[in-house]
């Protein structure tokens, strides 16, 4: 029960939070690597951590001349190895275990179960700290803008207007000031990019070259005949190990005990790593759909109008066309936050206001306004104090 209570320390990262708790500052694939996938490494690593599933992560057995205790220690805080010419020969008759037979032979140590457990949460960090960059950059401007205004809204149709009109005033009044607001979100999922596939090649290097093909070995092997096929996981992650001890014996000499060692961890650790696999590849193919995806709409004016009009649907084509044409690239980007934070009567009305502000003969305005404070803001919310400055996971 204590594991199940450790791994709901990090349900935080995934549960469900409502619009007019926490405002939107990103897309699906951004929060997929900091919720869901910081989360699943930080449940790995306690997984992992929690001896109580699988009993001693390391058992060996000698001849009885080194203490049990001494030897399973020795053989965890140094290494084990196996002999890769033994693998896929037949157990019971050709070898005792898969991996295990004549040691004059090359050998293939392993000392990276002593790791585990710090890569996964030294990677959940990884993933996170975009989130973090972003976060820091965007200062909490889409929470403020959008305070009392997402989710369903209790107001009266004038109070509901009046914070429209107040919102769709400051992003007039801010036109041409969010291009280094847009330029940090896109280095923020460009860095998610980077850092997805750097983790499969970092991880490739912790296992040895071993993890660029896991997946598709695995794949491989469960498709082959049961008589011809070698367990790639076993491979990777040997269930029986060897252990070399030396002690003096009592004549002063040098005396070698070898040692057989169970890798009860293992099981987990097989298990763990080709769910990464298969989840690295998918988060990486993803993220970087969505860095094309963000530099269409970045060199194709075409494509906003399409994303703006599919959310904005009771505009006029030609409403979305000029406002397309007269904004830049970072309003757009906080035209479209919005979208993703307001419901769609709030949004339509909104921008409606916007528009109308636009096709006034005024020019933009060419100074650069803040976000409304929550002073500023107070008469038109009265309640806001009661929200205070809320922090985000």
């Amino acid at each position: 029960m204590a594991v199940f209570g450790l791994v709901s320390a990090v349900a935080g990262f995934v549960k469900v939070r409502y619009l007019q708790d926490k405002a939107i500052i990103d897309n699906m694939v951004f929060r997929c690597h900091y919720r869901i996938t910081s989360a699943i490494l930080f449940a790995c690593c306690i997984i992992v951590t929690a001896n109580n599933l699988i009993g001693d992560p390391i058992s060996c057995i000698n001849d009885g001349a080194v203490p049990g205790h001494v030897i399973n220690t020795y053989c965890w805080i140094t290494y084990t190895f196996t002999l890769p010419g033994q693998h896929g020969r037949r157990m019971g008759t050709e070898v005792a275990h898969s991996g295990l037979g004549n040691d004059n032979q090359e050998r293939t140590y392993h000392s990276y179960y002593q790791w585990v457990p710090f890569m996964l949460f030294f990677q959940g960090l990884l993933f996170y700290v975009p989130h973090w960059i972003w976060k820091n950059w965007e200062e909490g401007r889409m929470r403020m803008i959008t305070e009392g205004m997402r989710g369903v809204s209790t107001a009266s149709p004038a109070e509901r207007k009046a914070r429209h009109d107040r919102l769709a005033q400051y992003l007039y009044d801010s036109a041409n000031t969010h291009n280094t607001y847009s330029f940090g979100y896109f280095i923020c999922e460009a860095l998610n990019f980077i850092n997805v596939v750097g983790n499969i090649f970092f991880v490739d290097k912790f296992l040895g070259g071993a993890f660029l093909t896991y997946g598709s070995d695995v794949l491989r092997f469960s498709n082959m005949n049961q008589e011809n096929r070698s367990d790639p996981m076993i491979e990777i992650f040997p269930r029986v190990t060897k252990c070399t001890f030396h002690k003096y014996g009592s004549s002063g000499s040098i005396q070698k005990h070898d040692a057989l060692c169970v890798l009860a961890l293992n099981i987990l650790n097989e298990k763990i790593y080709i769910f990464l696999w298969f989840w690295f590849i998918i988060l990486a193919v993803a993220s970087g759909l969505a860095i094309v995806y963000s530099a269409a709409i970045v060199m194709m004016p075409t494509t906003r109008e399409a994303v703006l009009r599919r959310r904005f649907r009771k505009a006029d084509p030609g409403d979305v066309c000029n406002l397309i044409r007269r904004v830049q690239i970072g309003d757009f980007l906080m035209i479209h936050l919005l979208g993703q934070n307001l419901n769609v009567t709030s949004y339509g009305e909104m921008l409606h206001s916007f528009i109308n502000m636009l096709d006034e003969s005024r020019p933009i305005s060419g100074d650069t306004p803040s976000a409304p404070s929550t002073l500023e803001m107070a008469p038109m919310y009265p309640a806001i104090e009661k929200y205070g400055k809320e922090t985000e996971t």
